[in-house]
């Protein structure tokens, strides 16, 4: 297990005004210039620090080279100690929960010089074409600027359009050569897999290439480029794996450190431990629960075309949006019936993986947590007035508010009634809940090194029920491939439904017969995508035990 004590604390870390104590007091801060009090000097600086975080390029590539992030490891001792000269304490909260965002951010490319190294470490960093879209503000896990969004343009391609796509992958070559100097790492499940994200990538870029056909020789070639050299950094680490032999979490202490200071989740791993097996258990005996109660109504059938797809999916959005309006759950905007309609899918004939399971039995139980194309549809069309929040947060520090509330959204809509003339749909969200629980503890526990990827990936099959989560299928191993890079993620889908609930049930409390589902989501939609833990500060009005704790007031 690595320990954060073993690696050599910097002077960005000391500058941060509440490190977490993970090994002990810290010494005592760099000298800081005088203090200010001013809330245009945070935004000011997160202007600049935005700027520094990106990495420099050369050629046209982003440079990750060992010198190059040497110098951005110790230049970001300099934003750390202009952070630590503002004082937001006399701040209104929204502006002081802006600042704990900007120092999150900051220790998130701390924790990426300490520990996670992706650059390093992570052969998966370096993929930066895209054939299908994210669901959330920002794509998920530590990449490699640059990144070429494929999915989003409409062929035939116009001039402009086939331009943009040029620039963004003609660096391919240049940073994937560079990647075979700079991945140095032993970690073997994280080489493992990135090798197979890299081959990923190649297929993207083939199937791209196809759908060009010969109108575009210009762009094709600039495609077929980025391929050929994708392919060779793919052979490249074939060639290397057999010598990767470390283990890829990073221990349990640097786990603490990171939900505590970049995640911003009031929990430590040993909590998340006994949460994530809480809720295992609670998702499971509900379900066998239900099924006893159902057990004399006829089984859902899965879905048997393509027409039916298409009906039963547009049906399903329609239904939800009258069930939202109807019971005064949130204010509707008009962006989101169409965000929804826009990523329905297609008719799979199987085999399906986990979510094609659950969708192909009830489609509306999946719109439910659809709710990201509502956090999408927001930021486009309405957007929070903070520069800070106006954007997606770097290191997925959005991810218990995104992922979580859609998680607790499952629940709630089931809880106000969405599926009174389907009750058999009631099952499939326990075993959503069950699934997320499976998958979260191996996420811990590959994080502890006490699972391999392939052990974290057979106990969540083992324990998502009705087999639905296969061994068999890509799905399960792809999430913890991502929770492998990217700590705390396969965790936040329940840890911000957990915090969504006490947070629903404080305003309640503080609003008494005034509170009303429309009212709170209305407030919680408009204090943007930040964690969880700000959310609820920011609603309440009141920083509670665990919340400063974490933020070391």
């Amino acid at each position: 297990m690595r320990c954060l004590c073993r690696f050599a604390i910097t002077a960005v870390a000391l500058a941060f005004v509440a490190l977490a104590a993970g090994c002990g007091t810290p010494p005592a801060a760099t000298p800081i210039a005088a203090r200010s009090t001013r809330y245009e000097d945070l935004t000011t600086l997160f202007g600049e620090w935005r700027s520094f975080q990106q990495p420099k390029r050369v050629d046209g590539a982003p440079d990750y080279s060992a010198a190059a992030m040497a110098a951005q490891e110790r230049d970001l001792t300099g934003f750390a100690n202009r952070l630590a000269a503002i004082d937001p304490t006399s701040w209104p909260i929204p502006q002081q929960v802006d600042y704990y965002v900007v120092r999150a951010e900051m220790h998130g490319l701390d924790f990426d010089h300490r520990v996670l190294r992706p650059w390093a470490n992570n052969p998966a960093f370096y993929v930066t074409a895209y054939g299908d879209e994210s669901d959330q503000p920002a794509r998920e896990g530590p990449l490699a600027a640059g990144g070429v969004e494929l999915w989003k343009y409409t062929l035939p391609l116009s001039a402009g359009d086939a331009a943009a796509i040029g620039a963004g992958l003609q660096p391919i070559p240049k940073l994937l050569e560079q990647a075979k100097t700079n991945l140095t790492g032993n970690e073997k499940d994280l080489w493992t897999y990135g090798e197979k994200a890299i081959k990923a990538q190649s297929a993207d870029l083939a199937a791209f290439a196809a759908k060009l056909g010969d109108t575009q020789p210009d762009l094709k070639a600039t495609v077929e480029r980025a391929r050929t050299a994708t392919d060779a950094l793919a052979a490249w680490l074939d060639s290397q794996a057999p010598s990767k032999t470390g283990p890829s979490g990073i221990g349990v202490d640097n786990y603490n450190w990171y939900l505590k200071n970049v995640q911003l989740v009031p929990y430590t791993w040993q909590d998340e431990v006994t949460l994530m097996e809480r809720e295992l258990g609670r998702s499971s005996a509900s379900l066998a629960l239900e099924e006893q109660k159902h057990a004399k109504l006829p089984p859902q059938v899965p879905i048997a075309s393509a027409a039916e797809h298409d009906q039963r999916f547009g049906a399903a959005v329609t239904e939800y949006m009258a069930f939202l309006e109807d019971h005064d759950i949130l204010t509707i905007r008009p962006d989101m019936d169409p965000g929804l309609r826009a990523h329905l899918g297609s008719f799979s004939p199987g085999p399906r993986e986990f979510f094609g399971e659950v969708d192909a039995r009830d489609p509306e139980v999946m719109r439910t947590h659809g709710y990201h194309w509502f956090d999408k549809g927001w930021m486009a069309n309405v957007g929070h007035p903070s520069p800070v929040r106006k954007v997606a947060q770097l290191y997925n520090i959005f991810n218990t508010r995104t992922e979580g509330f859609a998680t607790a959204f499952e629940e709630l809509m089931l809880q106000a009634g969405m599926f009174e003339a389907r009750p058999r749909s009631r099952e499939l969200v326990y075993i959503l809940v069950a699934e997320r629980a499976a998958r979260a503890l191996g996420d811990l526990r590959m994080h502890s090194n006490k699972f391999t990827l392939e052990q974290a990936s057979q106990f969540a099959s083992d324990h998502t029920p009705r087999g639905w989560l296969s061994m068999s299928g890509n799905l399960v191993r792809g999430e913890q491939h991502l929770y492998l890079q990217q700590p705390a993620y396969g965790t936040s889908y329940l840890i911000g439904k957990i915090e969504t609930d006490k947070l629903i049930a404080e305003r309640r409390r503080q609003l008494g017969d005034a509170f009303t589902m429309k009212r709170f989501m209305d407030e919680f939609n408009a204090a943007g995508l930040v964690p969880i833990s700000l959310v609820r500060w920011e609603l309440t009005g009141q920083m509670s035990d665990d919340v400063k704790r974490m933020l070391g007031r």
